[in-house]
């Protein structure tokens, strides 16, 4: 294997654009209804916004000081590994890089396929074949630059906060709409509510991938904590005012009954062509969001070739000679990816992780505790604010999620466990064979 490492070239702009470009996908475009109708009134859902915001904004202030003292690419998938041991590092990673990212990127390129739709109609195999192309494209940037990525990265960043921001400015100087009612929820407040806020975690989602790509960036023990606390603290306040907005200028029943309430919100501001500035507008946020996946997802498998916990380790964590970027890794994620395109599994696969990333989430959340007992006398950089409060909400938030998840979907949710323990042969099969 080459001894090249990737180079420290990831800016504090270009981390600042993963955090916000990853959060930031279709969510902010679809959710509001959803949350509102389970929260009950206006004020409900700016509330459960907030407090989805609180606790993501808790569980990432938490991680960020591993992060700091851990400043190491792979991520989550790093810190489990440290903290609580490889075979804890290793499930996450298994199921991230054989199943989770490419899924994910899947997931993305179908959806800008699937937009794509309203400007040119396809057929479904044409939006596969789209989706290919998408992807092909974001893997050829990436592989002959993380810099490309970066920019690539940034654009689409700014690029999707253009639309969310016309509808904030011009929402603020439109003529609010006469609320026939404020409450608009069936559902006892507290279920309304508990619901609310877990439809808002799923819109948070995302940040944490930045920490992947933790040894790319310049002075990651200072940078990392930044970019997280403050991507985070942004988009709270994105999508606490973006709804304030879509309340005034839409009727509350109408915002429930839509499944696309931002378009609708545009159309009703900008005219006919509100529909197709929003439609472009989450195209270039999905685009953001796959280009992010990819990008990051990639540096998981890298990171366990380089350790010889793959099958054809050496092959996967290649460093590129030439481009000095981790293009085997990358093209290996991608192939993965298109499988799961051409097929159609990836929504089914993505859902059957979600209570498993989830307790690997937790863990890296109370992963601090971990870190401060292990090493007491050891002076970071970063130390978590309100500590242990901070943590404890954020794994307080991640309970929350698994309860709900196995309570909702308790069979997607066992077989989710049983995938990832199919890493544990491969696991001391790999481990014998090193040793």
């Amino acid at each position: 294997m080459t001894n090249k490492s990737l180079k420290k070239n990831v800016t504090f702009v270009e981390a600042m654009a993963i955090v916000v470009g990853m959060i930031i996908g279709s969510g902010i475009f679809l959710k509001p209804g959803i949350v509102l109708q389970s929260a009950g009134s206006p004020f409900m859902a700016i509330l459960a916004w907030v407090a989805g915001g609180i606790i993501t904004l808790a569980s990432a202030l938490a991680i960020a000081e591993i992060a700091s003292a851990i400043p190491k690419s792979g991520g989550l998938y790093t810190y489990l590994g440290e903290l609580y041991g490889d075979v804890f590092g290793f499930l996450l990673g298994w199921v991230q890089t054989i199943i989770s990212y490419p899924a994910s990127v899947a997931a993305q390129t179908i959806a800008f396929a699937t937009y794509a739709n309203f400007f040119i109609p396809m057929t479904d195999m044409q939006q596969k074949l789209i989706a290919v192309a998408v992807l092909a494209f974001i893997l050829l940037m990436n592989v002959i630059s993380t810099k490309f990525g970066g920019i690539i990265q940034t654009l689409a960043t700014i690029g999707k906060l253009i639309p969310i921001v016309a509808i904030i400015f011009v929402g603020i100087t439109f003529n609010t709409v006469t609320q026939k009612n404020g409450a608009v929820g069936s559902l006892p407040a507290g279920t309304g509510f508990g619901a609310a806020i877990l439809g808002t975690l799923w819109a948070y989602d995302g940040w944490i991938s930045v920490t992947n790509m933790a040894g790319e960036l310049k002075n990651p023990s200072k940078d990392l904590p930044k970019v997280i606390s403050l991507g985070v603290i942004f988009v709270i306040a994105v999508y606490a005012i973006f709804n304030l907005i879509l309340f005034k200028v839409l009727p509350l029943t109408e915002i429930i009954s839509s499944k696309t309430p931002a378009a609708d919100a545009a159309v009703v501001m900008f005219g006919k062509n509100g529909g197709t500035f929003i439609t472009a507008g989450i195209m270039i946020s999905v685009f953001g969001a796959l280009n992010g996946y990819l990008m990051t997802g990639a540096r998981v498998p890298m990171v366990m070739g380089q350790r010889g916990q793959l099958p054809f380790s050496e092959f996967i964590g290649k460093i590129h000679p030439k481009f000095v970027t981790p293009a085997n890794s990358l093209i290996m994620q991608s192939l993965i990816a298109i499988i799961y395109i051409l097929s159609g599994t990836f929504n089914t696969l993505t859902d059957l992780l979600v209570f498993v990333l989830w307790i690997f989430f937790t863990m890296g959340v109370y992963g601090v505790f971990i870190l401060r007992k292990k090493y007491p006398q050891k002076d970071w950089q970063y130390k978590v604010p309100l500590y242990p409060i901070t943590p404890i909400i954020g794994i307080v938030g991640g309970a929350y999620i698994l309860f709900n998840t196995i309570i909702d979907s308790p069979v997607f949710s066992l077989t989710g466990i049983g995938i990832t323990l199919l890493g544990l042969p491969v696991y001391y099969y790999i481990n014998k064979k090193i040793n």
